[in-house]
């Protein structure tokens, strides 16, 4: 099996979006295994710790520039050769890009310029924002960002769906929109369960409108005195996503009930961020560390989709009941 490698390369970067890729389609899993693991190179660049902002940002605009055939992979694996992956799997997969881009070339050419485009724009845009510094001026800028790191991941899998399943194409653009919503909802959540993280490492990603409304500052975030109105900006963050939650419902259900494998790839992410979300409302362990779902929960999520995954009623019911507020 020519990708066989690959599957290994995906499952030590995560097990949880392996679980969901795994079970795609063949065609549809081995690009999906492709593009994840095209987007954990760009990711290694931004997450980065000690990388500083210009060479991230020229990594990143040189790992585009590979992709789309302008340099060689091995410019880039030199602009890398003094990093050392210290067991971080997400290094080791940008330290093996070549690898990673030798089986984009044996993908069809058209989810092969899918991957490009998208991935392409996904790595410039981090760019951008490396040049702009680790803050967000409002809700706007906010997703702005997640447009770059997420939303554009929607238009991807959805035109890649639309490959797999043409009759899929005559609700494209609905589903690009709400591809994109889907994104930026499981990026919200990302955003409020990783706030201390982000913050350790230099980075916050709540907009400084948000949480200058409660009187705060960058610095003070998450200093225990100001931890009540630190709860209020969550909560706003929290209502946010939400929303995005909700256009990612409406989503899935637009998927065909003949695409078994796609509904539940799409289903699982979504709820795991569900509940990580009610896990997060009104949780101080989202201020003073991070807020996570367990792996039970997580079984029990995915043994009970596997089930109700078919209708959208049992779907939403579930989603609502997920959506409850228990930490």
């Amino acid at each position: 099996m020519p990708f066989i490698k690959h599957y290994e390369m995906l499952r030590k970067v995560s097990r949880t979006f392996a679980l969901s890729i795994e079970q795609l389609p063949t065609p549809v899993r081995n690009v999906v295994t492709i593009a994840y693991l095209m987007f954990r190179v760009s990711d290694c660049l931004e997450d980065h710790d000690e990388m500083p902002p210009k060479r991230k940002s020229q990594l990143l605009r040189l790992w585009a520039q590979v992709m789309q055939g302008q340099e060689p992979i091995q410019k880039f694996l030199d602009g890398m050769s003094d990093i050392d992956a210290k067991g971080d799997p997400e290094i080791e997969v940008a330290l093996q890009a070549d690898q990673v881009l030798a089986a984009l070339n044996e993908l069809p050419q058209i989810p092969r310029d899918i991957l490009i485009k998208h991935v392409c724009d996904t790595s410039e845009g981090m760019a951008r924002w490396q040049d702009h510094g680790p803050y967000v001026e409002d809700e706007a800028a906010m997703d702005d960002y997640m447009h770059e790191v997420a939303g554009r991941v929607g238009h991807l899998l959805t035109e890649v769906f639309i490959w797999y399943d043409p009759s899929l194409a005559g609700n494209r653009e609905t589903l690009m929109k709400l591809g994109r919503e889907f994104g930026l909802a499981l990026q919200t959540v990302n955003i409020i369960r990783g706030m201390r993280k982000d913050f350790e490492r230099g980075w916050v990603f709540v907009p400084q409108t948000i949480y200058g409304e409660q009187g705060l500052n960058r610095d003070n975030l998450f200093e225990p005195h100001n931890r009540d109105r630190a709860m209020r900006f969550v909560a706003r963050l929290a209502d946010k996503a939400e929303r995005h939650l909700g256009n990612g419902l409406d989503y899935i259900m637009l998927l065909p009930r003949a695409q078994r494998s796609i509904r539940l790839f799409c289903i699982w992410p979504l709820l795991f961020a569900v509940k990580t979300l009610a896990i997060s409302r009104n949780n101080v362990a989202v201020i003073a560390a991070e807020a996570k779902i367990t792996r039970p929960q997580v079984k029990r999520i995915v043994a009970i989709s596997s089930l109700i995954w078919w209708s959208d009623f049992l779907l939403g019911c579930y989603y609502r009941a997920l959506s409850k507020v228990t930490y």
